[in-house]
């Protein structure tokens, strides 16, 4: 397979897989008008509560617009009344009322523009910062299922690139915008009082803008809203890269990797040149336009001014209207440009928020008010895709503080019932209860304090030993943490680093070994005190001498508490009340550890394959 070839079958794989909505969906115009009206919804949230700042906004451009149109008419006022003034009576107080006014309109003008800068920085900011804030509220309250669709690399890219598109056209871009507005409305009016005649012949050029402007308005939508894909999936891919950085190292994958990189940031390059070219002639096609309506008015106003139909002031004022008309215009098609690339940012981030949350906090939440850890299975049905199921129809009972284990071959749905008890998705069909409750009628707050998961990934966060740990009963005081890490055995090895329990973990935990990690997450398991606890492949990370240790702290983790283990190293099974073993999502055995491997059945060629692995 060529360079090209892996560069396109792996965009095709990160476009297909993933949720967010890009360009290669949105073929109707109904999706793209769809869109559209979310992305303004968006803005208008955003806007709302600044509305009197924005109000504030408005207001000063508009004393700067009234501000700058006064300089022409000074200028006309000098040239049709100053300077005769001067030449015929030597009278040069009308020159100077002109000069003092042009001070002033220098000193309102710059008062205007430094008061907009500051305070549109400061609400443009805010904007940003409460933005900022709901996107990442939404990603967290999304389900599982949502982030094992939406990799990491759009995540960075909402929060990033994204934003900063938005950033740039709520503080740079809304001043063009309104004073490009003001300055066609004014000038329109103001052109027309001065001289109709004039007005009419320089707006004959009002046809050209408006067919260019569709064209423009178009091809750009397009143009921009493939550069921001193209942007995304170049940081998915590099956000993969580097975080499998070591296996592609150790796998020698760095070429590959490069091509593809270069591949998807060739199709960026590509996407961007495409939205200049078109700017470009945009640009181009307006300053022509401006030159050309300033020759038109030019020639036919210097014929008036030669027939004695208009002053020479009133030409010259004109002239430079039509400047201040065609060069906001110019800065209009610029932010023209800020405002497509910010609706298609705005675009993805509306449709993160819109995203429907599948395990959704109930309205009603019940409380358990003395909680037991009993569990209830009740013809519990899942499946990750329809034609995918993998419980059919579960029933089980797991009375309150027993332990239990599951055994099976992998797809056999452990790790599956271990994620529908920590509610990380709910069953299809069925229902699952802790002490009589349906896990959907639980506040997050009550599940998660009252079920606790523990994976193989021994996930630390940055921060110091102490912290991670605390983090199962935030505000516990120090004591409590020593004596949760003296449970688990994780007391020691703490002590001995170089600060102790205030030595950093750096990223992810890698200044401790894998098993170190484990040891560190059982001791927050065990502060959190959960009435339910899962451990799923938990002590797989560990070596023999620290599994024996972990396993005399488990019998005083797991006390009078319901837990649920999945494993495959047996010997963390041998402390389960009860084991059962599955199979495409059924239970084909259940019973103590020892009667099944009396029994001879499954779980006991399994014991006996495991033995002679020992071997």
């Amino acid at each position: 397979m060529t360079a090209t070839d892996k560069h396109a079958s792996w965009r095709g794989r990160a476009e297909s897989a993933e949720a967010d909505r890009t360009s290669a969906e949105l073929d109707d115009a109904e999706s793209i008008k769809e869109l559209r009206t979310q992305s303004r919804r968006l803005l208008g949230s955003m806007m709302r509560p600044h509305k009197r700042a924005i109000g504030f906004l408005v207001g000063i451009l508009v004393v700067q617009n009234f501000v700058t149109m006064a300089t022409p008419i000074l200028v006309m006022y000098g040239i049709d009344h100053g300077i005769p003034a001067i030449s015929e009576r030597g009278d040069y107080s009308v020159i100077g009322w002109i000069g003092v006014s042009f001070a002033l309109v220098a000193i309102l003008e710059y008062l205007c523009v430094r008061l907009y800068i500051a305070q549109s920085a400061k609400v443009s900011a805010a904007m940003l910062f409460n933005l900022r804030n709901r996107v990442f509220k939404k990603f967290q309250r999304l389900s599982v299922s949502f982030h094992e669709r939406f990799t990491s690399g759009r995540v960075t890219a909402r929060q990033s690139s994204d934003m900063e598109a938005i950033r740039e056209m709520t503080e740079n871009g809304v001043d063009d915008l309104v004073l490009a507005a003001l300055n066609v409305v004014t000038i329109t009016v103001v052109m027309l009082v001065i001289d109709a005649r004039l007005a009419a012949v320089s707006l004959l050029t009002f046809p050209l803008m408006l067919l260019l402007g569709r064209w423009f308005n178009r091809v750009s939508t397009l143009a921009y809203r493939r550069a921001r894909e193209t942007v995304a999936l170049l940081i998915v891919y590099f956000v993969e890269s580097m975080g499998g950085v070591r296996a592609v190292q150790a796998y020698r994958r760095e070429e590959r990797d490069r091509e593809l990189f270069a591949g998807l940031n060739t199709d960026n390059r590509f996407a961007q040149a495409a939205g200049h070219q078109q700017n470009a002639f945009m640009s181009g096609g307006m300053r022509g336009i401006g030159h050309l309506a300033t020759v038109v008015v030019l020639l036919f106003g210097g014929w008036q001014v030669m027939q004695g139909n208009t002053e020479l002031g009133v030409l010259a004022a004109f002239l430079l209207y039509m400047k201040r008309f065609f060069d906001p215009l110019n800065e209009l098609v610029q932010f023209y440009n800020v405002l497509q690339s910010a609706t298609s940012a705005l675009e993805k981030i509306s449709g993160v928020l819109d995203e429907e949350i599948e395990v959704a906090e109930p309205e009603s939440p019940r409380r358990i008010e003395r909680p037991r850890g009993e569990l209830h299975f009740d013809g519990v049905r899942f499946q990750y895709r329809e034609d995918q199921v993998v419980l059919p129809g579960l029933d089980l009972l797991v009375p309150g503080g027993q332990t239990i284990a599951l055994v099976g071959s992998t797809g056999a749905g452990k790790t599956t019932i271990a994620k529908l008890v920590s509610r990380f998705y709910d069953p299809k069909a069925g229902a699952l209860r802790l002490d009589g409750v349906d896990l959907r009628e639980l506040s997050e707050a009550d599940l998660r304090s009252g079920v606790v998961m523990i994976t193989q990934e021994n996930f630390l966060f940055n921060g110091t030993i102490a912290e991670n740990i605390e983090l199962g009963r935030p505000g516990a005081s120090r004591e409590r943490v020593v004596e949760a890490a003296k449970v688990v055995g994780a007391h020691e090895f703490i002590e001995a680093l170089p600060e102790g329990y205030d030595t950093h973990v750096r990223k992810r935990g890698g200044r401790l070994s894998a098993g170190q990690r484990q040891l560190v997450v059982f001791a927050r398991a065990f502060l959190a005190d959960p009435k339910v606890l899962i451990l799923d492949e938990a002590t797989s990370s560990l070596d023999i001498p620290s599994e024996r240790l972990v396993q005399r702290a488990l019998r005083t983790i797991l006390a009078d508490r319901t837990a649920i283990i999945i494993a495959h190293r047996l010997s963390t099974v041998e402390i389960a009340d009860r084991v059962l073993v599955l199979e495409h999502g059924r239970i084909i055995e259940d019973g103590h550890p020892n009667d099944l491997i009396d029994h001879g059945g499954e779980y006991a060629t399994l014991h006996r394959q495991w033995e002679d692995s020992l071997v």
